[in-house]
């Protein structure tokens, strides 16, 4: 489905055209690129829109089937670049979507795959700021790949922000340690999730500024720069969440010990207190004849008192020994 499709030239819209009259707008005039957006599109719609601008059959191909990883790869004087959309999902695991970008000397063509976030914020920035627009397609493909990376940054703090809170609770008594365990077990799919998105993109995206880059990204070397350092920052927050987690699992599992061993402790003080009891009375109970103070006035009260003293000791001792 086309999103938008607008000619630059000067750093103002001029023309609106078609798929099908993209390469007219474009010979009416000297100087000047075209910017479309296009959303899930059908086979038709690639197939035109190579056509119109002579895109390389390849990677049309890789932007038809999607599920790509994310790269930027160099095609002549044209680049192609392939990046995840992120977002929450509605049981808050983390929705896997695309956008393909086709980068030329003028034009760029963006391709959403299962994504509901667009770049209308981005296109709306772009023509606020002229002066930058001017220098064409390369100033629109950074726009893309910086609106892609800074969507990054709300999802990363949410999982510090949930990772911090179960740090928090870990250690208050009565804690449920399977319900801990599953959810440091979520935190770590979605850090994966996020993890498969930006280290690729880090890789790809240190081409992009210093040495030998494309034409088309040339003139824009420092912006590309400050989105590598945005993919860095990134990086170092995804690996300290997974030494974060990896502890947090070692901890709460070692808390599961604890709390074994404490239950263990419990039951084994009450059963030394009853195995006292149980002598006792065992002892008293037997029923031989001659027995002393079996007639007795006082020996039932006296064979209880110590029944109760003995266990009022083994209850005093283990407490001391804080078993109880």
């Amino acid at each position: 489905m086309l999103i938008n499709s607008a000619v630059y030239d000067d750093g103002r819209m001029v023309a609106e055209p078609g798929l099908d009259g993209v390469s007219e707008a474009l010979g009416a005039r000297q100087t000047g690129f075209v910017w479309i957006a296009l959303r899930d599109p059908t086979d038709d719609e690639l197939h035109r829109l190579q056509h119109e601008l002579n895109l390389p059959a390849l990677a049309v191909e890789d932007a038809r089937k999607g599920h790509q990883r994310p790269k930027v790869e160099e095609y002549a004087d044209m680049l192609f670049a392939a990046m995840h959309l992120l977002e929450n999902g509605p049981d808050g695991e983390l929705k896997v979507g695309e956008v393909h970008v086709f980068v030329g000397a003028r034009f760029i063509v963006s391709v959403r795959h299962r994504s509901d976030q667009g770049f209308l914020g981005v296109r709306g920035r772009a023509e606020r700021e002229p002066d930058l627009l001017r220098q064409g397609p390369g100033f629109v493909f950074y726009a893309l790949m910086d609106a892609v990376v800074d969507r990054y940054f709300p999802l990363m703090d949410a999982i510090e922000a949930e990772l911090e809170q179960l740090e928090e609770t870990m250690f208050q008594p009565h804690q449920d340690r399977q319900a801990v365990v599953q959810r440091l077990f979520g935190l770590k799919q979605r850090l994966a999730t996020l993890r498969h998105a930006v280290t690729p993109l880090l890789e790809v995206s240190s081409k992009l500024h210093g040495g030998r880059v494309p034409v088309v990204c040339k003139a824009l070397q420092d912006y590309f720069r400050d989105v590598y350092d945005h993919l860095l920052r990134i990086q170092a927050s995804i690996d300290a969440a997974r030494e974060t987690i990896i502890a947090a699992t070692q901890v709460n599992l070692t808390l599961v010990t604890i709390d074994e061993s404490l239950v263990t402790k419990r039951l084994a003080a009450w059963a030394a207190i009853f195995a006292a009891s149980t002598a006792l009375a065992g002892i008293w109970g037997m029923n031989f004849e001659k027995m002393p103070e079996l007639k007795w006035e006082f020996g039932y009260p006296m064979a209880l008192g110590a029944i109760v003293l003995v266990s009022s000791a083994l209850y005093w001792r283990f407490k001391r020994l804080k078993w109880l």
